[in-house]
């Protein structure tokens, strides 16, 4: 089993940035396939990003290509989630996920992921 612990949310104005990160304890995250989902108010939780085992492989909502990335650290068991260019839709709630999975194997679907953290918050203002 593994917790996930995520940080780095906060308040900024629309056009800045912000780093998440997501720590995890209990097993190493090399075994583990990662992914970020953000949940705003009355909306449903929604895949924003996902790397694989390796790192090698990643994969992300289109709404957010092109402004996040995705990256991980086995060594430090973190993964991050640098946000560029931040709008005022990507204000939500963000959740780290894990799941066991093959090295190079990218999952974006929620249900298949089975360790969550607690969530960060993320506003941003316009």
């Amino acid at each position: 089993q593994v917790q996930l612990v995520e940080s780095g949310g906060g308040l900024v104005q629309a056009g800045d940035s912000l780093r998440l990160s997501c720590a995890a304890s209990g097993r190493t995250t090399s075994r583990y396939a990662m992914g970020w989902f953000r949940q705003a108010p009355g909306k449903e939780r929604e895949f924003v990003a996902a790397i694989s085992r390796s790192g090698g492989n990643t994969y992300y909502a289109d709404s957010v290509k092109g402004r996040f990335t995705i990256s991980r650290d086995n060594a430090k068991n973190t993964v991050n989630l640098q946000m560029n260019s931040l709008k005022p839709e990507d204000t939500a709630v963000y959740y780290c996920a894990a799941r066991f999975a093959g090295f190079l194997v990218v999952v974006t679907t929620l249900s298949e992921y089975d360790y969550w953290g607690q969530g960060t918050q993320v506003t941003v203002s316009s």
